[in-house]
């Protein structure tokens, strides 16, 4: 990549802000899945070695209002990241002012700090989703160089990334570098045969993914509830399944422009309704019944995917094949793992989101090259956009 990374700054005795991305999933203030602060070790631990003195931040959920701060507050993440870095971090419940500032002065080297969760800034005009110049200028003002691994933010242009670094040097953390590598070498430099997966529930989410990759995959293979829309654009019957009717000509377009490249399920799931009990049965794509809706590829279909990966060098996944939560309409993700992890010399992505999460639940996170931790921040590099966060940091 053509961006600074950390190790091309000199931090030694040095002021160091790390955009981390924090953003894990809580309930009663307990971590219930601490994997993006176990991804941001790799940058925070170089940085202590090397004697930075490390000023960590990250946003935490949504906070638009004073009643949203409860159970957002950073300071279980600092708990979690001191036991995982088997050292003490100061936490500091503010996102600015004399407490931070004194904290910040009497960090020794090697020393880890970090600081509130930055959306508190959101309640008063949203200083902080957009991009208050102020406070950019502010938390800039607290570091001598500023070190961005927040690739789950990439996507937006906010004080904590953009802000930031446009008034400091600036690089990329090693988990930005291996989610720049990953997913843009496989899109743009792929080895080939190279196979993209998009599953999820709306074709009007993907409609750039497809449209960028109809000019660099070999094969898309099609599945979720999006696969409806593109079954009505081909004149099926699909009973009650979810569809965009505005979306109908755009799918028959690219299902015109794809030469043969989309393939779509050729069987799914049904149920009279949206639940595991009911009717549920295989039936063949183009005749699903009136009264039943489409929950998930079918076994054939599971069968024709596996054929399609086989032999496959490059594998990109986003959105899962159907209503995974349930046990009944989560046999297709799990026949699309079994089949990618079932590949030998392969590079396998999946792009962050619900079919990261669907990985995990299901127990194939070690099966994969990368599981990004952006959901949408994946998906906009997947279209080929550029990504502010990212364009921020500091050419080499």
């Amino acid at each position: 990549m053509a961006k600074k990374v950390v190790t091309d700054l000199d931090v030694a005795g040095k002021k160091v802000l790390v955009r981390a991305d924090f953003n894990v999933p809580m309930k009663d203030e307990t971590i219930t899945n601490d994997d993006r602060i176990v991804q941001a070790l790799p940058t925070i631990k170089h940085l202590v070695e090397n004697n930075a003195k490390v000023i960590l931040f990250s946003h935490l959920g949504r906070v638009k209002e004073e009643a949203d701060k409860e159970g957002k507050s950073l300071k279980p993440v600092s708990q979690r990241l001191g036991e995982l870095l088997g050292q003490d971090v100061t936490f500091v419940g503010e996102t600015r002012g004399e407490k931070l500032e004194n904290a910040i002065s009497e960090l020794a080297d090697g020393g880890v700090l970090m600081f509130e969760n930055t959306r508190f800034e959101d309640i008063d005009g949203k200083k902080e989703s957009k991009n208050d110049p102020e406070l950019g200028k502010y938390w800039a003002s607290l570091g001598d160089l500023f070190v961005n691994d927040a690739f789950g933010t990439a996507h937006r242009s906010h004080a904590s990334n953009v802000g930031v670094a446009s008034h400091l040097e600036s690089a990329a953390g090693f988990l930005m570098e291996k989610e720049i590598k990953f997913i843009g070498e496989s899109v743009d430099q792929p080895i080939r045969p190279f196979v993209a997966i998009l599953g999820g529930a709306k074709v009007s989410d993907k409609i750039g993914v497809i449209e960028n990759l109809l000019t660099k995959a070999d094969k898309i293979l099609i599945g979720g509830g999006m696969a409806y829309t593109f079954y009505k654009a081909k004149g099926y019957d699909i009973g009650s399944s979810l569809l965009e009717e505005d979306k109908l000509e755009l799918a028959k377009d690219l299902l015109d422009r794809a030469d043969g490249k989309i393939i779509l399920p050729n069987d799914t799931m049904v149920n009279t309704g949206f639940s595991e009990e009911g009717d549920v049965k295989a039936v063949d794509a183009d005749v699903i019944p009136d009264g039943y809706m489409g929950l998930d590829i079918g076994p054939k279909t599971v069968e024709q995917f596996e054929k399609e990966i086989e032999g496959a060098k490059t594998v990109v996944w986003n959105g899962p094949m159907g209503v995974f939560e349930m046990e009944a309409f989560a046999q297709g993700t799990i026949g699309v793992c079994k089949s990618i992890a079932s590949l030998n010399d392969a590079r396998t992505i999946i792009g962050g989101g619900d079919s990261a999460a669907a990985a995990m639940k299901l127990g194939f996170a070690d099966d994969f090259s990368h599981i990004s931790t952006g959901g949408g921040a994946s998906l906009e590099y997947l279209e080929g956009k550029e990504l502010p966060g990212l364009a921020a940091i500091s050419d080499k």
